[in-house]
């Protein structure tokens, strides 16, 4: 996945600030009026709006002689992707997954341990992402229920894989 400019990023803000999935989308002029305090020109926009529909972060649908561009993804979608090219840099994925898992707050450890116990449980994205969200822990499945082990206990048992040995030595 591309990561993007500074440009590129405030324009897919708008977009996905502005513009529900649902929708046709918005047109260079609009993204260009939520742009307006970076004093931009409309065919600066429109490039940036042309770059983006060819790396296939935005989609645009012809509306007369305009274009209605949406963002082709949502942004935690990107971010997602973003994390996985990370894991994919090099070394050890196992390594880096335990030093982020070390590198989280109690909540968004908490956010994970949910996912992986929905995502264990069989439960489809869409119920993990919503078991994810109920982070105060009402309703929320046990850790260690099902079939897979809770993050925590991932995180405080010992380490067994090679690459995840030596990272833990590091420390």
């Amino acid at each position: 996945m591309t990561r993007l400019g500074d440009l590129e990023r405030a324009v897919m803000d708008v977009l996905w600030d502005s513009v529900p999935a649902t929708s046709d989308g918005v047109t260079v002029r609009e993204v260009a009026d939520a742009l307006a305090g970076r004093e931009l020109a409309y065919t600066t926009v429109m490039t940036v709006l042309d770059r983006l529909a060819g790396k296939g972060m935005v989609q645009r649908e012809r509306e007369g002689r305009a274009w209605r561009y949406r963002a082709a993804a949502s942004r935690e979608a990107h971010i997602a992707q973003l994390m996985l090219d990370a894991l994919d840099l090099g070394g050890s994925r196992d390594a880096a997954l335990v030093r982020f898992a070390h590198s989280v707050t109690g909540t968004e450890a908490e956010v994970l341990r949910a996912a992986l116990s929905a995502e264990a449980a069989g439960a489809t994205r869409a119920e993990a992402a919503g078991a994810a969200r109920a982070e105060t822990g009402a309703g929320r499945p046990d850790p260690g229920a099902g079939p897979e082990e809770g993050l925590a206990d991932r995180i405080d048992a010992p380490v067994t894989h090679p690459a995840v040995a030596d990272e833990a030595v590091d420390r």
